[in-house]
């Protein structure tokens, strides 16, 4: 799994970078057949202070690209969303390619 941590207008610190990676390892932990991950971080000149801090990850699993995005006040709080937004995702992936190997339905005659 190859994991890339970016920042845009901030500088992104080891302590925030172990906070990302103890974060996403939960995906990993669910499903193992996750090839890439990007993930950016980003501090906006916006006026309303809600929603400046935004964490953005694309992730590549077989077969498929997931994208997730939050924004929040603390970037702490945005990364913790984040992470759950992409745990669902993969989760429903993998239910989704793990569902079709039913067995075959019988005829009727």
């Amino acid at each position: 799994m190859n994991l890339t941590i970016s920042g845009h207008h901030l500088e992104v610190t080891p302590a925030l970078r172990g906070y990302v990676q103890s974060k996403l390892e939960r995906i990993s932990r669910h499903f193992d057949q996750v090839v890439d991950i990007k993930v950016l971080l980003t501090v906006d000149n916006l006026k309303e202070k809600d929603l400046r801090q935004r964490a953005e990850c694309n992730i590549h699993v077989k077969g498929k690209d997931l994208f997730a995005e939050s924004a929040h006040a603390d970037l702490y709080a945005a990364v913790d969303e984040l992470a759950d937004k992409l745990d669902r995702q993969v989760l429903r992936h993998k239910d989704k390619s793990q569902a079709h190997h039913h067995e075959a339905a019988k005829r009727l005659m």
